[in-house]
């Protein structure tokens, strides 16, 4: 692409509104948007929106250990998972790799070994085509989180820290039927019941203090800290003392509500948007966001999500789209202090996702970075 390129007869989606006309980029930055038909390529009324940001994917883990036992060698891993960031029109995504580690997560560890050397090396050998930050989600009552986040604090790339308790019994499983029921198909009534006593034993030896120490840790660095999980209100306001910008994924009304009541964004899982509620049973995304209170969208587990979630939050929930496309781009941006980016605006770096609508499904057809085609 040339340093200077218009694109032409597009429904451009500004934080403001929908606008038909034209977009120039100069230098990899957004120059001008304009009203009216306009000269230049031809984007046949297709929607240009800002390239999607992504705070908390799951997704890179799930290619380094696509089956249960199955270890993939890490570049080729990251490869595949930046390639399907990218064709979703994700072009800044935070990696969310897993710290803490019990008997039943011990691969966990290796895999934020190889994750992290691996993407150190995709970005030395320049392979990488989207804009990989990285996001650790760090388990309270795991005996050695503390130890493993200092270490992982080295990575340059670090620039959100959460935490979160998956303890049988607390926060998103609360209700430990819905616990039993998600693990049966691995283990077995005796081997459930023998987990639920370990880890509720290790969480009430340990999560305070590491609670404590993995707060310090965020406050001498200056990172965001996001909560996990939240459900009651007293979950909010603990993480009001501690300084937690960000409530991912709160699990009630009563939660998400109190959230925004100190200043506390939330974020959802695109997932929950696209298949209609939580597969956990809570607190559906939708509900949260008629009610005002969502702020921002993750693609959590699947990355076409976001793209799909946008115009299903339009079209099904009477969201406008812009404020639709904020939730997955300039609000996260904002939330991780990333002020060149999510919008389209004169200035701001040109992050641009082209999409069609498909027989009701969000298409992404082209996706530039600074400027340039990647996809």
């Amino acid at each position: 692409m040339s340093s200077d390129t218009v694109f032409a007869n597009a429904r451009i989606v500004t934080r403001t509104g929908v606008l038909n006309g034209s977009l120039r980029i100069a230098d990899g930055k957004i120059a001008a948007i304009d009203a009216g038909p306009g000269g230049g390529r031809d984007m046949e009324g297709d929607y240009l929106l800002p390239g999607l940001v992504d705070i908390h994917t799951d997704n890179l883990e799930k290619h380094l250990e696509p089956r249960p036992g199955v270890t993939w060698p890490g570049l080729a891993a990251i490869v595949a998972h930046d390639r399907q960031i990218a064709a979703a029109g994700i072009t800044t995504v935070f990696d969310s790799l897993y710290v803490g580690f019990d008997g039943a997560s011990s691969g966990r560890r290796e895999a934020l070994d190889v994750a992290t050397g691996a993407l150190a090396e995709a970005a030395e050998g320049r392979i990488l085509i989207s804009d990989h930050m990285l996001h650790l989600r760090c388990e309270l009552g795991a005996p050695d989180v503390v130890d493993d986040l200092t270490e992982a604090l080295r990575q340059p790339r670090v620039r959100l820290v959460s935490v979160m308790d998956h303890t049988p019994g607390q926060r998103q499983w609360r209700n430990l039927d819905h616990w039993r029921q998600f693990h049966s198909k691995r283990y077995s009534r005796e081997e459930l019941d023998a987990t639920i006593h370990e880890r509720v034993a290790a969480q009430q030896l340990h999560a305070e203090g590491n609670r404590r120490r993995i707060v310090a840790l965020c406050r001498e660095r200056g990172l965001p800290l996001a909560s996990h999980d939240d459900t009651t209100p007293d979950h909010v306001l603990e993480g009001v003392g501690d300084g937690v910008r960000i409530s991912e994924f709160p699990t009630t009304f009563a939660a998400a509500r109190c959230a925004h009541e100190h200043g506390l964004a939330t974020v959802m899982g695109a997932p929950n948007i696209v298949i209609g509620g939580s597969h956990s049973g809570n607190v559906a995304a939708h509900d949260l966001a008629t009610e005002g209170l969502l702020d921002g969208l993750a693609s959590d587990y699947v990355p076409i999500s976001m793209i799909q979630a946008i115009f299903v939050l339009h079209r099904k929930w009477g969201v406008s789209l812009s404020e639709a496309v904020a939730m997955a781009s300039a609000n996260p941006a904002e939330m991780v202090g990333l002020a060149d980016r999510g919008r389209l605006e004169a200035g701001r770096r040109a992050d641009l996702a082209r999409v069609r609508m498909v027989g009701g499904v969000a298409v992404v057809r082209e996706v530039w970075i600074r400027g340039e085609r990647v996809m």
